[in-house]
């Protein structure tokens, strides 16, 4: 979402590190192209200009340390400002149980969708048992539907009345009686009525709910790539509802990424959580900090780590390190260590929370690739994964094949892979400068595995 302002502002920052003085005049330039790069992601004219001037004022009135250099402390200074424009600090979920959350926000912004990750994001992050979510959009019976269907997925209560003309009245007897029932939910989801644009009938009905559910938390299920019309939108909701905060969905898309930017300081309103993709776990909290350091190019190495405790097995990371240092590492091994790697998401989103990294595009190509290189390995016997030295023309081409590539595809991989094996070897056996040597020839200075990452990425 972010990648041509992470562009144009790694430019931005990469002028500001070179100067060994900060002057009025030699910081100039440096923020025009962050006041452009702003303006171009569709930031708000006058947050934008707010933003480079605090930025100016911060650069010029900052005592300089002696470990660091002036330039290294206005990249710090521009880093700031972004984490407070974002909405600096995180506001915890309201304690109060059973926890009662209303979702509002306009048709098509993903607000139903949403009920079922926030419940399932908040049963895995805030020890909440017992979810029950509650459909309130009487005028599209296929949002109750879909809302029920999503409960039934996750194993969530889900409770309606489709016969109901009164809104209001059913949403307070569907939450009496969740809160009641002899499995009594802990946290109660009421997903409202939509439109396709704020009218006063909506912000009615709204009004009536929220008396008749007396919500711990209100949030506002925001579309990213409505751009500036979604902060007008949480404007005008705010305004009638009072928000608590704001979930941004659809951040994988291409929006250039003015609505993130703008939200808090236009409405005052911080965006709470995210959503990130369709899939039911594509859900998290917001982290300010951490997505300024995305936008900077930075990388987020806390949540990559973060996700990697969620879903890595500890113990076979342990027994894959272990192999690796012994150099007694094979292709099951290599096709566990894949497996585990897709566990934490899309190849191109990991990449994006690797300092230095933001950049680096990862497609569908890629992704494919990788999903080639997986499909030979599992066209393998288990024997010949743990030796591959017994790989025969004839069995090659049998793997190729069984995976639908080409020999030429199995015999690239296999040779990276010996590659690879052969450096561990030399690491393990201590020839660091003739192993240095050897990764220059092979990566042609890319770095990482033997043509330039995992075997199969070429």
């Amino acid at each position: 979402m972010f990648a041509n302002l992470t562009e144009k502002l790694t430019k931005a920052l990469r002028d500001l590190r070179g100067l060994s003085k900060l002057t009025e005049d030699n910081i100039a330039p440096a923020l025009v192209e962050v006041r452009s790069a702003l303006m171009s992601a569709d930031v708000n004219f006058k947050v934008a200009k707010d933003f480079t001037e605090r930025v100016k004022a911060a650069c010029l009135g900052t005592a300089v340390v002696d470990s660091v250099n002036p330039g290294q402390m206005a990249v710090k200074v521009v880093s700031d400002e972004l984490t407070k424009l974002l909405g600096e600090g995180e506001r915890p979920i309201d304690p109060r149980r059973p926890l009662r959350v209303l979702l509002v926000g306009l048709q098509g912004s993903g607000k139903t969708t949403s009920a079922a990750k926030l419940a399932k994001h908040l049963v895995k992050k805030e020890g909440l048992r017992k979810p029950s979510l509650v459909a309130a959009d009487l005028r599209r019976p296929a949002a109750i539907d879909q809302l029920e269907t999503l409960a039934k997925n996750e194993g969530f209560d889900f409770r309606a009345d489709r016969a109901a003309t009164d809104v209001a009245g059913m949403v307070g007897r569907l939450v009496k009686e969740a809160e009641a029932a002899a499995a009594a939910a802990d946290l109660v989801i009421v997903d409202t009525a939509g439109r396709l644009q704020v009218d006063g009938d909506l912000m009615e009905e709204v009004r009536r709910v929220r008396d008749a559910f007396q919500p711990h938390e209100v949030f506002l299920v925001a579309d990213a790539a409505l751009g500036q019309q979604a902060v007008d939108v949480a404007t005008k909701f705010h305004e009638s509802t009072p928000l608590t905060g704001i979930i941004l969905t659809k951040l994988d898309g291409d929006a250039r990424g003015g609505a993130a930017l703008s939200m808090k300081s236009v409405t005052g309103v911080p965006i709470r959580y995210m959503g990130t993709g369709e899939k039911s776990g594509d859900f998290d909290t917001f982290h300010p900090d951490r997505m300024a350091q995305r936008i900077l190019g930075m990388g987020d190495v806390v949540s990559l780590v973060e996700k990697a405790q969620e879903v890595v097995d500890q113990k076979e990371a342990e027994r894959l390190a272990e192999k690796m240092r012994k150099a007694d590492f094979d292709l099951e091994d290599f096709l566990a260590q894949m497996q585990q790697m897709k566990k934490m998401g899309p190849l191109g989103d990991i990449m994006k929370m690797m300092p230095g990294m933001g950049n680096v595009q990862v497609g569908a190509k890629e992704e494919k690739m990788l999903g080639k290189t997986e499909a030979i390995v599992l066209s393998m016997t288990r024997k010949e994964r743990r030796n591959p030295d017994i790989l025969n023309g004839s069995r090659r081409l049998r793997i190729a094949k069984g995976s639908g590539t080409q020999v030429s595809d199995v015999n690239a991989l296999i040779k990276q892979f010996s590659q690879m094996r052969e450096m561990m070897r030399m690491m393990k056996g201590g020839k660091g400068k003739e192993l240095m040597r050897r990764m220059g020839q092979m990566g042609g200075g890319r770095g990482g595995f033997p043509g330039g990452g995992f075997p199969g990425l070429r």
